[in-house]
């Protein structure tokens, strides 16, 4: 604990100087850095607090060790012997809180996210199940008081999506939706089916952070840009004019191809929103893929073929194959009702690294 002490008194230090800086005249007035020490402030506050109930609470185990040591009349030595078992326990949750804090942060967990669900194997079924999936998702990101905004969506005849590209602002919400990149499998009885038997269907989720506020740069000159006349509804103004947009990334052959909006520019600032975020998914996705395989990372977010859960409407089951985890109330996920699943899934990831910390 001694190495975990002394990083913590470094950053109780780094916290106490944070806050006479941003007390500067100076700093104030330079909003940029103000806003950065901010964040920088916030983010170690909870650990701070942690650190400084963890120090009470030695104090407090110490102080009644060394009353246990004096005469103490029988009533008495009861009272301090039961706060010292309660202080223990309290200090041991504290270091395992403490720890979880202390793990390196992803990045991008502060992010928003553009997510893509795409109907898979099955037809007219997994487009279905796409639309099923997206409306989880909005659901979810409704009760969080997170907003959604559609960037593209490719409609099915039955009325799923062959494909559907979103774009969910909010706190934290990469932190706690990037762990449903991956092949999603439901199994049921289709709507299309007469016969009344359980099909499995498939349909596939990538989660990556929002372009804005990736920091990564695109060389215009590996950008091919194609501008076309948009087909489907949308009346003369789109029959008449080139306004739909197709981007290439040429180094990854990335393809984006945008036609919804009325106006090219309108296209093109879509276009390349999604095509930031696809770009840096495949560089981060191939990071991703060998750090799992050198760590051995149990709920990886880089392999999208990956199948990492199954939706059993019969039995209205829900079983995550990364963890084990098995749950008895689809009907409430479908719902928007993830949080027993999010929560499970960071719980595992932490707990995870934890073992991987003390291995190394």
């Amino acid at each position: 604990m001694k190495d975990l002490f002394d990083r913590l008194q470094t950053l109780a230090d780094r916290y106490e100087e944070l806050g006479e800086l941003l007390s500067d005249p100076e700093v104030i007035s330079d909003t940029q850095r103000f806003t950065k020490l901010s964040k920088e402030m916030a983010d170690l506050r909870e650990t701070v607090e942690k650190y400084d109930e963890y120090k009470e609470v030695n104090q407090t185990i110490s102080d009644d060790e060394e009353m246990l040591g004096e005469k103490l009349d029988d009533e008495m030595a009861e009272m301090v012997k039961d706060e010292l078992a309660g202080a223990k326990d309290k200090r041991e949750q504290l270091e395992e809180k403490i720890k979880i804090l202390l793990l390196p942060k992803d990045p991008n967990d502060e992010k928003n996210i553009i997510m893509e669900i795409r109907g898979a194997a099955g037809g007219d079924e997994a487009s279905l199940f796409a639309a099923d999936l997206f409306n989880m998702y909005a659901k979810y990101a409704e009760k969080q008081g997170w907003s959604i905004e559609v960037l593209d969506k490719n409609v099915t005849e039955v009325g799923g999506f062959k494909e559907i590209v979103i774009l969910i602002n909010g706190q934290s919400v990469y932190s706690k939706l990037k762990y449903e990149s991956g092949a999603h499998r439901v199994q049921r009885i289709p709507v299309t089916e007469s016969a009344g038997r359980v099909h499995t269907s498939t349909a596939t989720v990538v989660v990556m952070p929002e372009e804005e506020d990736v920091e990564i740069e695109i060389d215009p000159k590996d950008i091919r840009v194609d501008v076309y006349r948009s087909s489907g509804a949308g009346g003369q103004h789109i029959n008449k004019t080139s306004s739909a947009v197709r981007m290439t990334h040429l180094p990854t052959g990335i393809v984006v191809a945008m036609q919804d909006q009325r106006s090219q520019q309108q296209n093109r600032e879509k276009a390349m929103k999604i095509l930031k975020a696809r770009v840096y998914d495949y560089y981060s996705s191939k990071e991703q893929n060998e750090y799992d395989q050198n760590r051995k990372s149990a709920v990886g977010t880089g392999d999208r073929s990956e199948r990492i859960r199954t939706y059993n409407y019969p039995q209205n089951r829900v079983t995550d194959h990364r963890i084990g985890l098995t749950l008895n109330k689809l009907d409430r996920i479908m719902n928007g009702e993830l949080e027993d699943v999010i929560d499970a899934l960071i719980l595992y990831d932490q707990t995870k690294a934890l073992e991987n910390l003390q291995n190394e």
